[in-house]
């Protein structure tokens, strides 16, 4: 587990900044695939953790929630608009999605529904962070934002990295499993207005260049 902020930790995955969780003083943020669990569960031994939120409900990011919050008793925390996804079987596939991606999240990542103990809305107050609704990539997307030192939990609005061959670099994300491309795009300026000093991706390395996030927003297609 790495500190990136005052509370702010990112934990270890395979293969490194992939699939990112997060863990901001006591709440645990996403929770990657179903095979996560064992990893998660190690990392955060012997820690106070007291609720588990998501930036959103894909496969990716709830694989390992239901488990985890059944382990450690604590309640899940989702926007209000990804809770049916969250509660639903079999709603968090993206139908979109190419077969061979589709059979390896049903086989692999995609966790068992859990319930929403909390719909968060735009304003709440997490471990901290101020909740921005930011949807798009889900309808129900959030995005965390910690004013006093700049620091943002983006999850997917963007991404840091290449999805296909691992390299570092902005990009939107994956155009299957984004619903909403323009709406994200929207979203994604909204971050960027923000100047993060601090910019923590579901997927990528994190990134201290808030002029390079500007950058990159502004060149993104118009709606």
């Amino acid at each position: 587990m790495k500190q990136l902020a005052e509370g702010v930790h990112q934990l270890k995955g395979w293969p490194r900044n992939a699939i990112n969780v997060y863990l901001i003083d006591d709440v645990l943020v996403d929770a990657a695939t179903r095979q996560a669990e064992k990893r998660i569960m190690r990392q955060i031994s012997g820690k106070i953790v007291t609720a588990h939120a998501l930036t959103h409900v894909h496969p990716d990011h709830q694989g390992s929630s239901h488990a985890i919050c059944e382990q450690l008793g604590i309640p899940l925390w989702c926007g209000r608009a990804d809770v049916p996804a969250m509660e639903v079987p079999g709603s968090v596939i993206a139908r979109d999605a190419p077969r061979i991606v589709r059979s390896l999240q049903e086989r692999f990542w995609v966790g068992p529904p859990h319930p929403v103990a909390r719909a968060l809305s735009e304003g709440d107050e997490v471990a901290g962070f101020t909740v921005l609704e930011t949807p798009g990539h889900t309808p129900g997307h959030l995005s965390y934002w910690r004013e006093r030192d700049r620091v943002l939990i983006v999850g997917d609005v963007l991404v840091n990295i290449n999805m296909k061959t691992g390299v570092t670099g902005l990009h939107e994300p994956l155009a299957f499993a984004t619903p909403d491309p323009a709406r994200n795009r929207t979203s994604a300026r909204r971050l960027a207005e923000l100047r993060p000093a601090l910019a923590c991706f579901g997927h990528g390395p994190p990134l201290r260049d808030p002029g390079k996030l500007a950058e990159f927003v502004a060149g993104l297609p118009a709606d």
